[in-house]
């Protein structure tokens, strides 16, 4: 469905004012400032630095929502002009919003901001959007020397002295998918510090270097018992894609914190094979956890798109029970204490 095709057709005028002064926000507009023409950019920048701090905090957040639920809007242009906003939160929502952007315009104002940034949190942001870009080029999406250029910037507020530990932890999650000599060593420096927060952000950079040699250390951490590193530890599993994962992950999709389970959940879709879809498919078969079918068949959904599914009834009588079902559950479902 295109923009034009949920929202009026008022003139533009219209609804920037609507954005900028009703009472409360029409979230149906918002659509109206993806898509821009040069026009309507240069209104809506000459407009937004009269609206009231708050006013503009709540518009720009409610924009980086959207791109998460969205992927036809794009919002990179006013996006970028918010990262000069005098207002941190604003500037924070843009760069959240930024997640998926492949505009390499906004690499040079990105970077400036997690160098200059009076905000840590604006910094960390930063740091976490620079990601997007590494990923991309380290996949062939974007010229290869980005990802160098982008990790010599993200060394560089890494080892000075005086960078807060959230722009530290952020800069490693970002460069960890990079092919450099130093990724290994600062994953492991973080990982062994003691540090439960840095200790997160080296499974999170384990995952995100998709290197199975850190497979071993995922397995044990989401045997933790801490649930946020349980949630990293999935989350890594998933990347890294190896089906050894596939039974403590089994086990995650029933953990009380919803945060993990949906963590767990989707990993298994990331993994694929005949194993993770058994155990999906047996979630999704289960009423007494309704809560996690929506997530269930979206990950076997992921999966027939991956070509990793060879479909539910050519694996139902090849599975073997004792692997993944506990005797002495009540309820004869999977393995998860």
């Amino acid at each position: 469905m295109s923009k034009r095709s949920i929202t009026t057709e008022k003139p533009f005028s219209e609804v920037l004012t609507a954005l900028f002064t009703n009472t409360t926000v029409p979230i149906q507009d918002l659509y109206r400032l993806s898509d821009m023409s040069a026009e309507e950019t240069v209104e809506f920048e000459t407009r937004w630095p009269d609206v009231d701090d708050e006013r503009r905090r709540v518009i720009a957040r409610h924009m980086a929502d959207l791109t998460e639920d969205n992927y036809v809007v794009d919002f990179s242009p006013a996006f970028g002009f918010m990262l000069q906003d005098p207002a941190a939160a604003v500037r924070l929502a843009a760069l959240d919003g930024m997640w998926d952007s492949t505009s390499t315009s906004l690499i040079t104002p990105i970077t400036h901001l997690l160098q200059e940034d009076e905000s840590t949190e604006v910094r960390a942001a930063a740091a976490a959007a620079l990601a997007h870009y590494v990923l991309m080029a380290e996949w062939g999406q974007l010229p290869r020397p980005i990802s160098a250029r982008l990790v010599k910037v993200l060394l560089a507020e890494y080892d000075k002295p005086d960078t807060p530990t959230a722009v530290k932890r952020a800069a490693l999650e970002a460069m960890s998918a990079a092919n450099h000599p130093r990724i290994e060593e600062l994953i492991l420096s973080a990982y062994h510090s003691g540090d439960f927060e840095n200790q997160l952000s080296a499974v999170f950079a384990m995952g995100r270097s998709a290197d199975a040699r850190w497979l071993p250390t995922v397995l044990d951490e989401m045997e933790n018992d801490e649930p946020n590193m349980q949630l990293e530890a999935a989350r890594a599993a998933g990347t890294i894609g190896e089906e050894r994962a596939v039974p403590l992950l089994a086990r995650l999709v029933l953990s009380e914190e919803m945060a993990v389970a949906l963590t767990a959940v989707h990993a298994l879709g990331q993994i694929g094979g005949d194993t993770a879809s058994r155990v999906l498919t047996t979630l999704l078969d289960d009423p007494e956890i309704e809560r996690l079918h929506d997530a269930a068949g979206e990950a076997l959904e992921e999966m027939d798109w991956l070509g990793g599914n060879l479909g539910v009834g050519s694996f139902l009588d090849e599975f073997d029970d004792d692997d993944y079902f506990d005797e002495d559950d009540d309820r004869d479902y999977l393995v998860y204490h």
